[in-house]
């Protein structure tokens, strides 16, 4: 199996060439996608099953805060609850990461202490990402600079729905090169589509090649800012193309579905989607996340109620 990008050496030479892959990649069946979504939805799991989702869903999350109204204490609270997500209970799995804007980095590294959960960072002018190309790069290197262990950048929307598809794919190039320390070790980089914007499954059929051929290591559904955020669909099509992508390059890209996921049931029901479309091998919290600040209480909540027997109730969790 081949292990490198060269057969697609001569894609990313031009637009035009980019653009004949891109549209010749197969058109996406919508009816077929949503139903499959939607019958892997119906799985039911036993109660062992179960309890095993809620640990690796606890720890696929990266805790967010992206708000205008964030504090240093807000950031330390959330730090401590990503180390230590119940406190009744130390055997309650670390979350991933905690996800913070670039001048929150060095204050989530800081209240972290050494811990084994990522600082994750948004960038490029989150979450429009209506910037000039310095300013992103310069709010990429910030970040890192802080300690940010992964950086979640933006493409710009507008530059792919006119068709601008080198434009694209070369922001994300700069910005993974903006990602290396001067000791050559990198922050690992997810890439946002803003899937409720791109209007279509083949936009984002296509986003998902350009982010992974640029050097993306998650490709990213949503910001979390708009309407429609992750759906069980569009994770799936992203899901399809990673494992479209490591079949012809033998390379694993990362996915993370962010925004609308709030519930349990709604977290294992996309972990169903990664077990029946990827495999194990994606079950992990190095190949998919999920973006959310709510889903921690809920999934707290329902192992609380397996172990005890008994529903706890949101006055049983800590207040994000």
């Amino acid at each position: 199996m081949p292990t490198t990008l060269t057969a697609f050496a001569d894609v990313t030479t031009s637009d035009s060439a980019l653009r004949r892959f891109l549209h010749g990649l197969p058109g996406v069946d919508a009816v077929g996608l949503e139903a499959r979504a939607a019958a892997l939805g119906t799985r039911s799991i036993k109660t062992t099953a179960k309890a095993y989702a809620i640990d690796l869903a606890i720890s696929m999350i990266d805790l967010t805060t992206l708000e205008g109204a964030d504090t240093p204490g807000k950031v330390r609270a959330l730090s401590a609850k990503a180390v230590n997500p119940d406190p009744t209970d130390r055997t309650t799995p670390m979350t991933a990461a905690v996800c913070v804007y670039p001048d929150m980095v060095a204050t989530a590294k800081a209240a972290l202490n050494g811990a084994d959960v990522k600082v994750a960072s948004v960038a490029t002018a989150f979450p429009a990402g209506r910037a000039a190309l310095p300013v992103k790069l310069a709010d990429t290197r910030d970040a890192v600079a802080a300690g940010a262990d992964e950086i979640d950048m933006v493409i710009d929307r507008g530059a792919f729905l006119a068709g601008r598809y080198l434009e694209t794919y070369e922001l994300i190039k700069a910005v993974k090169e903006a990602c290396v320390r001067p000791d050559g070790s990198a922050a690992r980089l997810k890439v946002i589509f803003e899937t409720g914007e791109l209007s279509t499954y083949d936009n984002i059929r296509r986003a998902s090649w350009i982010g992974m051929l640029a050097g993306a290591d998650f490709i990213k559904t949503s910001t979390g800012k708009v309407g429609v955020n992750a759906t069980p669909a569009n994770t799936l099509l992203m899901l399809e193309a990673v494992r479209d992508f490591k079949a012809q390059t033998g390379i694993q890209i990362g996915v993370k579905p962010a925004g609308g996921i709030r519930t349990t049931k709604d977290a294992i029901k996309f972990l169903v989607l990664v077990n029946e479309t990827v495999g194990e091998d994606w079950l992990t919290n190095h190949w998919f996340r999920f973006g959310a600040s709510s889903l921690l209480n809920d999934l707290l909540m329902q192992r609380q109620k397996l172990s005890t027997g008994r529903y706890s109730g949101p006055d049983y969790v800590t207040v994000d």
